[in-house]
């Protein structure tokens, strides 16, 4: 388990991290979501140890990550702009990387290679921008190690492969217990594979919570009220967003949905239905709530 403690990084008068306090879970797949400059790309430095954290820690198993050679062993770190040896080859990599981690399997690599088209031969400079992504998983993959921190991995994949990237995490976190942490700004994509959502704004972890838990516990939910009642009128529910359609009011509230649809049927409403959140929605609304709002970005 990786476990962070008021993690904090500054760049001159910027607060890009602000005190994080965050577990990741052994097997589990850990997404990261957050605004433009919301510090995911600092964070997952700060964690595979690139980076010193100005204020706090990041543990794995009880060991302290930052120039400890035997924990960042257990790191292999995908850059948003990855990086090659100038003039190298996948093949150079593969030989590349084997020196740093004991367990790279090259046979694995290579095989993998054949199966994503790409040349071992081939100057990575002509690979285009999802060819590289493709090779710097395949890298990742193939290192073993015991958590892959991917920063918009699925970026400049086209569908067939982002899910042919998604079949190999599958399978490692099988077959080895892989723990993928995967700093997106796709939240559909996201959603599809993550077990525990981070959400990050201004440096700040808004919340930390298992993606399953978190759609339990905001609803949105569609009425029609009795004439003469508005949504303030609906006081038992915690409304995170309320807009109105004529009579329709659209509501994204907080809390269990026992309570939403008990609180719905108190108010005897001429009609209402709860709708799933995707988790796009979710985190629309969570930072909405502390001042992210479309409407004073547009207008």
């Amino acid at each position: 388990m990786i476990e962070t403690v008021n993690l904090t990084k500054r760049f001159d008068d910027i607060v890009a991290v602000d005190h994080i306090s965050a577990q990741i879970k052994a097997g589990s797949v850990f997404g990261l979501i957050g605004t433009n400059g919301a510090g995911k790309s600092t964070f997952l430095r700060m964690v595979s140890g690139v980076l010193k954290a100005d204020e706090g820690t990041v543990v794995i198993d009880r060991e302290l990550v930052y120039e400890n050679e035997k924990a960042k062993a257990r790191f292999f770190y995908i850059s948003d702009e990855q990086f090659f040896l100038g003039n190298g080859t996948p093949e150079d990599m593969a030989r590349f990387y084997e020196k740093f981690y004991s367990k790279f399997d090259k046979k694995r690599f290579f095989h993998l290679l054949e199966g994503f088209d790409l040349k071992k031969n081939r100057k990575i400079s002509t690979f285009s921008k999802g060819m590289k992504k493709q090779l710097s998983v395949l890298l990742g993959i193939c290192s073993n190690t015991d958590y892959l921190l991917c920063d918009e991995t699925f970026d400049g994949l086209d569908p067939v492969m982002r899910q042919a990237v998604k079949s190999l995490f599958a399978n490692d976190m099988a077959e080895r217990n892989l723990t993928p942490i995967i700093a997106s700004h796709n939240l559909r994509e996201l959603e599809d594979i993550c077990d525990h959502v981070g959400l990050l704004h201004k440096g700040g972890m808004l919340l930390s919570k298992e993606l399953d838990d978190m759609k339990m516990k905001i609803h949105k939910v569609q009425c029609v009220l009795q004439p003469g009642m508005e949504a303030e009128d609906l006081a038992a529910l915690e409304k995170m967003k309320v807009e109105k359609r004529g009579r329709l009011l659209t509501l994204t509230v907080r809390g269990s949905r026992e309570e939403v649809e008990q609180a719905m049927k108190d108010c005897q409403p001429v009609f209402y239905e709860m709708i799933p959140l995707s988790l796009e929605e979710i985190f629309i609304s969570e930072t909405e709530v502390v001042g992210y709002d479309i409407k004073k970005l547009v207008f």
